[in-house]
């Protein structure tokens, strides 16, 4: 069996290796994260899943696609991905965004009231950041002010 790199082609793998490893460094010592769910931690993350699959799936579905006509998509949702205190005041309170017209689907959202600041932060990050979306994570305080009585 012929070697598939000759002696002399070692060199340019070699700078070649080199340069892709200095890539990976570089690229992990950016200092602009704050938006990417990685800097959520993973204790968050993982109640988030959880309270996900133990109160919404049944309706929203593995995916977050939920059921046409009857459930709403979490993914690609405006209302998901845009203002996060007008999200959390319509999964634990009920009071629907602007943004989301009544009617459209045939179910009601129910209210959530009885997650915790904590809770909450860790279900709506992981509804922001899963199913495709790329959402600034949430944290207890958006949560305590987004339900300051108005």
């Amino acid at each position: 069996m012929a070697a598939l790199l000759s002696y002399s082609s070692l060199p340019q793998l070699h700078r070649a290796a080199c340069a892709c490893l200095m890539a990976v460094v570089l690229s992990a010592c950016s200092s602009d994260h704050s938006s990417s769910p990685s800097t959520v931690p993973a204790a968050a993350v993982e109640r988030g899943a959880q309270i996900y699959a133990t109160s919404c799936i049944a309706c929203h579905q593995a995916d977050g696609h939920g059921v046409a006509k009857v459930y709403p998509s979490l993914a690609a949702s405006a209302v998901v991905t845009g203002d996060a205190g007008a999200l959390a005041r319509w999964v634990i309170k009920g009071q629907r965004p602007a943004g989301m017209p009544a009617g459209r689907f045939a179910a009601a959202m129910p209210q959530y009231g009885w997650l915790k600041d904590d809770d909450a932060a860790a279900l709506l990050t992981h509804l922001r950041s899963g199913f495709g979306n790329q959402a600034a994570p949430v944290t207890r305080s958006d949560i305590a002010q987004a339900l300051v009585p108005r």
